[in-house]
């Protein structure tokens, strides 16, 4: 799952330090792993052309630790208070003002949606199991019906969602130990191992750049304790580590669960299945066995969108709230005090995700936050470095700038990696973002209508 739906504090807002290394890997972890793995090995076992598709899980990983490491040093130095939009708000108030924070959030009311969008479309995957041969206009009206549910279910004041961030961890704890238990019960090492003549030929390196979009897709949420630095016993050391060791931990798993799945059935097969999980588990353990996982893995997938949209919807929020954002998003519910203009705005985007390809939805969602996210944050960790740098750092980057050059080589080939579709409409997106933020700014009377007004909030603070 994402870093935004990681809870926000404020400045100095006394929070107890309890969480430790094992907890706060525990948090980033919770935050990754989702229905993701269901339905994405198919579509990497595809892309890269047979059981050599451990390739792309690994590469995730990689590129993972080393921006990890840039959310460690950011995450640690100003904790808690909004994640990526402080960070970009500290760095770039020099010579832009409040554009990149502002561009920030406007591409998260694209891209938490379209992550929702995914959720969405393998619980509509997995629904095929039961009803085969589902055309394409009921599948996306039922798409349509479980994003309006999860809305309803929204629509009100939800005190605590913790509960049912335990009850998903744990059913897809299940789902993930009961898939790869049936696919190593009856496993055969010539399906899992067969590579084919050119395994690592032209098709496998055409399309590892479409495999590193699917393995970093899968590997998000790495990032949770960056928003909980305020929480964090030992900042400096728990922050880097948590991250470093929930992206190996969740590489391991991948890995163990693809390899049981490619040893299940060959893999030709597995990249033409849309509920591979529910294909493993019948082939291994019966039908029942198959029905009983299959409604495991739809249930985590609509929790994941409920708790991804009740997270997601308090993003722009809270930055409307800070007036780093259009004001219309900071209005609570007349009776119920929560966000509803936010959660309306991106379950109606949520919605329109669904009608895309699932393969076409994650190009989406990463094309739209490479630029104002992943390269920005970079770019400002840099920035900081030279403009603040009295700011306290609890962690410094280790190898520092080599984890922000393999970061942003990784980041921007993924981007040229992206389907043409998917980089015309998010780049539509942040175009539409600007022309927003100068009708905004004209408003408030900012940059580049007013001066420039400085604020190193966090260094006055040490």
């Amino acid at each position: 799952m994402q870093d935004h739906n990681a809870p926000q504090a404020g400045q100095g807002g006394g929070f107890h330090r309890s969480i430790g290394l094992f907890s706060g890997t525990a948090l980033n972890m919770t935050q990754m792993c989702g229905v993701g793995p269901f339905i994405t090995i198919p579509l990497m076992v595809a892309t890269l052309g047979g059981p050599q598709a451990v390739v792309g899980w690994i590469a995730g990983a990689l590129l993972a630790v080393a921006d990890g490491l840039v959310w460690a040093e950011l995450g640690a130095a100003m904790p808690g208070s909004g994640g990526t939009y402080v960070y970009l708000r500290e760095a770039f108030q020099y010579r832009s003002g409040k554009l990149m924070p502002f561009l920030f959030i406007w591409t998260m009311l694209l891209a938490i949606p379209l992550l929702m969008s995914t959720g969405i479309i393998g619980l509509v995957q997995y629904l095929g199991y039961f009803l085969p041969g589902l055309g394409w206009w009921p599948a996306h009206l039922i798409g349509l019906a479980a994003t309006a549910l999860v809305v309803w279910l929204l629509y009100r004041r939800i005190e605590s969602v913790r509960a049912i961030t335990i009850g998903l961890w744990v059913i897809m704890l299940v789902a993930v130990a009961g898939v790869a238990a049936a696919g190593f019960s009856d496993f055969d090492p010539a399906h899992a191992f067969g590579f084919p003549p050119d395994a690592f030929g032209r098709r496998f390196f055409l399309g590892l750049g479409t495999g590193l979009v699917i393995g970093i897709y899968d590997y998000l949420g790495y990032n949770t304790t960056a928003y909980l630095g305020d929480e964090l016993r030992d900042p400096g050391r728990t922050m880097p580590g948590s991250i470093i060791i929930s992206v190996v931990a969740m590489m391991l798993i991948y890995l163990v669960l693809n390899i049981s799945v490619l040893g299940a059935a060959p893999w030709q097969e597995i990249a033409r299945s849309t509920s591979v999980a529910s294909l493993v588990v019948e082939r291994s353990w019966g039908h029942l066995a198959a029905v009983v996982m299959t409604v495991l893995i739809v249930v985590t997938a609509f929790a994941s969108v409920f708790t991804g949209l009740l997270g997601g919807s308090r993003v722009p929020f809270q930055a409307a709230q800070d007036k780093v954002f259009l004001a219309v998003f900071g209005r609570l519910h007349a009776r119920h005090g929560f966000p509803h203009v936010a959660l309306l705005v991106m379950g109606a985007v949520t919605a329109v995700g669904t009608f895309f390809d699932l393969s076409e939805v994650i190009n989406m969602l990463l094309t739209a936050t490479i630029l104002v996210q992943s390269l920005a944050q970079i770019a400002a960790l840099v920035i900081l470095r030279r403009r603040q740098p009295g700011l306290k750092r609890p962690y410094r980057q280790w190898l520092y700038p080599l984890p922000c050059v393999v970061a942003a080589a990784g980041w921007i080939f993924v981007y040229v990696s992206a389907s043409t579709l998917s980089l015309l409409l998010s780049s539509a997106w942040i175009l539409a973002g600007i022309v927003a933020f100068l009708v905004w700014a004209r408003k408030t009377a900012s940059w580049p209508f007013a001066p420039l007004r400085i604020e190193e909030r966090y260094l006055e603070e040490h």
